[in-house]
């Protein structure tokens, strides 16, 4: 049996780790270097660094700030936000990002995710989607941009396209759970999860340990990334853990 990974995630923008709801009203959380190497000795099983802005501000992915995270970290690291090119997957990864996300670029240039794949193996690409429910076409919608801009594309279609390409990986955010503390989206997550063979990344919702446990059960998506329960002290990493141990989810 596949074990189940407990993923914080870092949202940075300009050098410093912030969280809001829906993507908006951001509150500053501190210095990402710190956090990571709190939650590095919390035992999470990956980090997730997300320059948030980078895309909107047309700028590259701080690169110094990642290699300085990275060295407070020994588990894996996955690092996107403005990544535009494989020259820029290439910078990140020798600052010591070990998987790298491709959001916005992708959907424009879904090539990239092949070159990336062909360049560093299909395990080091992961394409993030930012996912909102879309009532008038009954689906979930694809947002780019921070969120900021729909795509007239369909979350399940994309997933599986960004999988033909050559994604090892997915990281699906549900905007409309995002930062509310209720719960993940199972619904989408279903969804996801039957139509694909890569490990899905669910991230969106989290607000307590139980809610973990439903995504496991319910769903077969590989890990679940939370950022506010974590960062604001809700919760901790150990304490996810046990209450899945408890609940017989094989977990790390």
């Amino acid at each position: 049996m596949l074990t189940k990974r407990i993923i914080p995630c870092l949202d940075v923008d300009q050098g410093r780790v912030k969280k809001g709801v829906h993507f908006i009203q951001l509150k500053d959380v501190g210095d990402p270097v710190a956090i990571a190497k709190a939650y590095e000795a919390q035992g999470a099983d990956e980090l997730v660094f997300l320059d948030i802005t980078a895309t909107t501000d047309a700028r590259q992915t701080m690169t110094q700030t990642v290699a300085a995270v990275a060295t407070q970290v020994f588990m894996p690291l996955t690092v996107g936000g403005g990544i535009r090119s494989v020259t820029d997957m290439h910078q990140l990864l020798r600052a010591g990002a070990d998987k790298i996300a491709l959001n916005s670029a992708a959907v424009k240039h879904p090539d990239l995710i092949t070159a990336g794949a062909e360049k560093f193996g299909r395990q080091a690409i992961v394409v993030a989607i930012d996912a909102r429910w879309q009532p008038s076409r009954n689906r979930y919608q694809v947002m780019i941009n921070g969120g900021r801009t729909p795509v007239d594309l369909g979350v399940l279609t994309w997933a599986q396209q960004a999988v033909a390409a050559g994604a090892g990986e997915l990281l699906i955010t549900s905007m409309d759970a995002d930062g509310t503390k209720q719960g993940f989206d199972l619904r989408l997550y279903q969804q996801l999860s039957s139509i694909v063979t890569v490990p899905v990344v669910a991230s969106g919702g989290a607000g307590s340990a139980n809610d973990f446990v439903a995504l496991f059960r319910n769903t077969n998506v590989s890990a679940g990334l939370a950022a506010s329960i974590f960062h604001f002290g809700e919760l901790t990493i150990p304490q996810v853990k046990t209450v899945l141990k408890q609940a017989k989810v094989a977990i790390r």
